[in-house]
């Protein structure tokens, strides 16, 4: 074989594509399939391809509510040999979704058998479930036949299946719908029948309506297993607005009484798709931790939620076969239900949020994410054109008989002219169209018609028939030329199939907004001291007044901070770098020992080392300072940052050192030292609050090369400042001389016990 050098000498084949162009193609020939034919529900029916075709080919079947169901393997089997060229899998999964009361709010199929459970369980193999349509399935399949939606063929060309069920309410709301396509995927939530149809009576008399008009007919969303939504209503009215959002759900309980002051808590309710057996889960692997990967021993978090949980909670089991009863036993009667709850739902799947994505496929057979207002009314838009073509059908119908039965009334009324041109013609359907003026259609009817139905009696039936269809017809045509009396029509429809099918609200709608649970709820409100050596070790100690002689610390370790706080404050951290770290008090372990390192529980940036630690109520204001001499006012709650890697609070340059907080107090003003020996007194008005930090004002005018050494609140007698590591009382004719304003360079002081008029210095 000659090597061919010249990639131009190549002759292209008249069969070779670009590999570029083919991939491009065949994937989006893919993503359109998954769209449009797997994944997304109409607006219109609020279905997938895959569960449309599972209702008609039951309605064919006719597995109608009320008849003998069938194996669930039949239906199937009719399903992928007629319309959907899928794995049995699939079909069969979506018929047990479709049975399921515990994930659709309104079932569509009434299943038979084992169809699973709520706990998680699967349904029975299909050979040993049966199935057929539920009453409400009568709101997508009862006007199939009449004209009102378009027909394809199916994947060979062998049937015919409908593109469309021409559903009488809007069930992609009703039921919502969940499924990952190419690209995008939805995520809609069910809703109560009697509140959306009382929305879309309100968009249809009220085109220009508004969201917030649309909420008060639909407060919220609707689950089938109740349970508590708690988001703020200006955060639902967001996700209809838009179309996108999240909400929170949480379980129901009740307290229920027992003999001798005992009581256990009753959970009779849980959030869509949390089952009982999942909650179990979850709290036996709080109170029963594993190590995480890669560790020998459980850590200090896992270990201060297993001692919660079993501080608190004794028992836990289910009485519920198929409804939901978790039952909850405290360790005694003295625990309180309420901080049960709230250490459960913090840390339980009792308390979840739930996405909220309205992805559909419109009527224009785009998939697109549309609000509460544009679903509503491309679906009323959708129901109108099916009222319409089911009218012209009934008329077109109703029209077809009179005109048959103009002709058989033609015929009776010249019975006898009609028997001779039948009896004497050898073309009897031409002769007897020339002869009565009749049409095809006539002349063949008489031509098949028995003698018998053109007597006497026959022919007044014959008029009253006629008599009622031509009403019919006139009232028909009526509403075909009247969009109003189309509307009005559509309307009264939408009402009698609400009250028909309709029921109550599930799911409670929480008129009081509610936060999320804490975790500050379960903890015991005691004192505790906090030890921090300057090797970064920390440890608590029970109660306050702890004896600082007697705190022993590791070899070559001493004191940076012993904090008397109580166990619900927060611990904040201040490094060298101005970053703030924050942890609760109660996360840090008590005993004797060393402790652990403040690393464990928070990730110093950037080789920073501490500065300082203090606590206190989250409105505690601080003085934070620097040795630049810049300095500001904040409140504790400014310096919380829960994730391990803190946040920036004070800027602070390089070769600058972060000064020791003050916690204000009643006292009203601040004396300030610097390194050249002089001291500033000034109102403590003239420094700015910067509640989230910053850099501050400038506190004393300093000479470059010179620092602020020191800051401390004082009273506008005396100040106590700290000369060569104790401290010195300045007051009298000292004091004044050191009065002024804020940025001043101060005044060099004098001791107060000196001999000498001389001027000391601080070091």
């Amino acid at each position: 074989m000659n090597d061919i050098t010249d990639i131009d000498k190549i002759k292209p084949d008249d069969d070779a594509v670009v590999i570029s162009e083919y991939a491009e193609e065949a994937y989006l020939s893919y993503a359109i399939s998954v769209v449009k034919g797997r994944a997304l529900p109409s607006v219109e029916d609020g279905q997938k391809p895959v569960q449309r075709r599972i209702l008609y080919a039951m309605k064919e079947m006719n597995l109608v509510a009320g008849a003998k169901p069938v194996k669930s393997a039949r239906v199937v089997g009719n399903v992928l040999g007629m319309y959907h060229p899928h794995g049995d899998s699939s079909a069969y999964e979506a018929a047990v979704r479709l049975a399921q009361d515990f994930t659709l709010r309104y079932p569509l199929v009434d299943g038979q058998g084992n169809f699973g459970s709520r706990d998680g369980d699967g349904a029975a193999a299909m050979r040993y479930t049966e199935m057929r349509l539920s009453p409400i399935a009568d709101l997508l399949l009862s006007e199939i036949d009449r004209g009102t939606v378009d027909f394809q063929n199916n994947y060979d060309g062998a049937f015919r299946e409908p593109m469309l069920l021409p559903a009488r309410l809007p069930m992609m709301l009703l039921n919502g719908a969940s499924g990952i396509a190419v690209g995008m995927a939805t995520e809609m939530v069910p809703h109560n029948m009697r509140e959306v149809a009382n929305a879309v009576l309100h968009v249809m008399s009220n085109p220009k309506t508004t969201t917030t008009e649309l909420m008060e007919h639909i407060p919220g969303p609707d689950w089938p297993g109740g349970s508590q939504l708690i988001t703020k209503t200006s955060d639902i009215h967001e996700m209809y607005e838009t179309g996108r959002g999240s909400l929170r759900l949480r379980a129901l309980w009740v307290v229920e009484p027992m003999a001798r002051g005992q009581w256990r808590v009753i959970i009779n309710e849980l959030p869509h798709s949390v089952s009982v057996e999942t909650i179990q889960n979850e709290i036996l692997a709080i109170s029963n931790p594993k190590a995480k990967k890669d560790k020998k021993t459980i850590d200090q978090d896992q270990l201060l939620l297993k001692q919660s949980a079993l501080a608190m909670i004794d028992t836990v089991k289910s009485e519920g076969k198929k409804d939901v009863r978790l039952i909850i036993e405290p360790k005694t009667s003295r625990v309180n239900a309420d901080e049960i709850m709230a250490f459960l739902l913090l840390h339980t799947s009792l308390e979840v949020s739930c996405s909220v994505n309205m992805v559909m496929i419109g009527t224009d057979g785009r998939p697109t994410q549309k609000n509460m207002l544009t679903a509503l009314q491309e679906w009323i838009e959708f129901r109108l054109n099916v009222v319409r073509r089911r009218c012209q059908f009934d008329s077109d119908k109703i029209n077809k008989r009179i005109h048959i039965l103009e002709g058989r009334m033609i015929a009776f009324i010249n019975i006898d002219e009609v028997i001779k041109v039948i009896r004497n013609s050898d073309e009897p359907k031409e002769d007897l169209i020339k002869a009565f003026d009749l049409s095809d259609i006539q002349a063949e009817d008489i031509l098949e018609v028995r003698l018998r139905q053109l007597a006497r009696l026959e022919g007044i039936k014959i008029e009253k028939e006629l008599e009622k269809l031509r009403q019919e017809a006139e009232g028909l045509d009526g509403i075909l030329g009247s969009n109003t009396k189309l509307k009005n029509l559509t309307a009264r429809e939408i009402k009698q199939d609400a009250e028909k099918y309709g029921d109550d609200r599930r799911t409670l709608i929480e008129p009081v907004e509610r936060t999320q649970a804490s975790q500050k709820s379960f903890v015991v409100d005691e004192p505790v001291t906090i030890l921090l050596s300057k090797n970064g070790w920390i440890r608590a100690r029970q109660g306050h007044n702890v004896e600082r002689e007697a705190i022993i610390w590791k070899a070559g370790d001493s004191e940076l901070a012993v904090i008397e706080t109580r166990t619900i404050r927060p611990i904040i951290i201040l490094d060298s770098n101005g970053r703030c770290y924050a942890f609760d008090a109660s996360s840090v372990p008590r005993g004797k020992g060393d402790g652990l390192p403040v690393s464990s529980i928070i990730e110093l940036q950037n080789g920073a080392s501490i500065a300082a630690a203090m606590s206190g109520n989250e409105e505690d204001k601080y003085l934070f300072t620097s040795s630049n001499s810049y300095g500001f006012i904040a409140p504790l709650k400014g310096l919380i940052a829960r994730p391990k890697a803190g946040k920036a609070f004070m800027k602070v340059e390089a070769g600058v050192k972060v000064l020791e907080p003050i916690r204000l107090d009643d006292r009203e003003f601040l004396a300030a030292t610097s390194s050249e020996s002089k001291l500033l007194v000034f109102s403590l008005n003239e420094i700015n609050e910067y509640p989230n930090g910053g850099r501050g004002v400038k506190i004393m005018d300093i000479p470059k090369g010179k620092l602020l050494t020191s800051v401390a609140l004082c009273d506008g007698e005396a100040a106590t400042v700290v000369v060569k590591g104790k401290n010195k009382v300045i007051k009298g004719e000292a004091f004044a001389k050191c009065l002024g304003k804020r940025a001043r360079k101060g005044a060099a002081f004098v001791a107060v016990r000196a001999k000498a008029k001389r001027q000391s210095r601080l070091f």
